[in-house]
């Protein structure tokens, strides 16, 4: 004789939420006999680290994100500190894809950077591709010494244009916070939201454009070195010295490759040394 059991009822009103991707990664680097070392690594869910043997003094750190890209609900977390003298380079595998989200979900990519003094930091990941429908908000928080250099990039596609792809709809939500000795340096939130097909082509926004760069920095002799920047950016941008203190840049291209292609000279100027070898693949 078999026993009858009751199953759990479901409320079928009650849509099921979906699995989603949780990462988290935090490293420390140090001086070590005039080089810089990884002193400490966490990492966690679909966010892992892996560090390239460099011929020279730098550390580079590569963030890889094992689940394939972002949808609503993805959460990243990424914290980076670089002890005094220390000098990292960060990038990212691949581009960072931000696909269609469902239920309203939105992506969170949260970025903290710590600089003590004499540090530097180039904070260079590849672009970011955003689908029809993808919703993301992305955060960037760096606190550096005063005496510490950054170079701070962060790239943007509204679809790809060889794979035919648009984006019309979506929210993209970009923040950023810079702080060099907990003085507030340079402050920017870049919204994409609604009908972004309409208002990124607007002459003021992007027009015809498809692609863009926000790109920040501290380094020695900023002033000298805005001339340069504006004319490697040409007409699709412009540069400022903020404050005596940071230079500011925001390039738009017609695609991917074209916005790579001002990208690489214009940070290989900045960098003072090579960019990351993914960069070139």
């Amino acid at each position: 004789m078999s026993a009858v059991h009751d199953l759990p009822q479901t409320d079928q009103a009650t849509p099921r939420r979906m699995q989603r991707s949780e990462g988290s990664a935090s490293a420390r680097f140090r001086v070590v006999e005039s080089r810089t070392r990884l002193q400490r690594l966490h990492q966690s869910g679909c966010l892992k680290l892996r560090f390239p043997r460099l011929p020279r003094q730098q550390a580079e750190a590569i963030l890889i994100n094992s689940s394939g890209g972002l949808t609503g609900g993805d959460r990243l977390t990424q914290d980076f500190t670089v002890a005094a003298g220390a000098d990292l380079t960060v990038t990212t595998q691949a581009c960072e894809r931000i696909y269609r989200a469902s239920g309203g979900d939105t992506a969170h990519v949260t970025t903290r950077a710590t600089l003590e003094a004499g540090a530097r930091l180039a904070w260079l990941p590849q672009e970011t591709i955003l689908f029809d429908g993808g919703r993301v908000r992305r955060t960037l928080e760096v606190d550096a010494a005063p005496d510490a250099r950054f170079l701070l990039c962060e790239s943007l596609i509204l679809g790809r244009e060889l794979m035919g792809e648009s984006v019309a709809t979506g929210d993209f939500h970009d923040r950023w916070r810079v702080r060099l000795g907990g003085r507030l340096v340079f402050a920017d939130d870049l919204r994409l939201a609604g009908n972004i097909a309409a208002a990124m082509a607007e002459p003021a926004s992007l027009g015809t454009n498809r692609a863009l760069a926000t790109l920040v920095a501290h380094l020695p002799n900023a002033e000298a070195r805005l001339d340069g920047l504006r004319a490697a950016i040409g007409d699709d941008g412009g540069a400022s010295l903020v404050g005596n203190v940071v230079l500011v840049a925001r390039i738009r291209a017609a695609s991917g490759f074209q916005l790579r292609r001002r990208l690489v000279p214009v940070l290989s100027g900045l960098a003072d040394g090579p960019l990351p070898l993914v960069w070139s693949l």
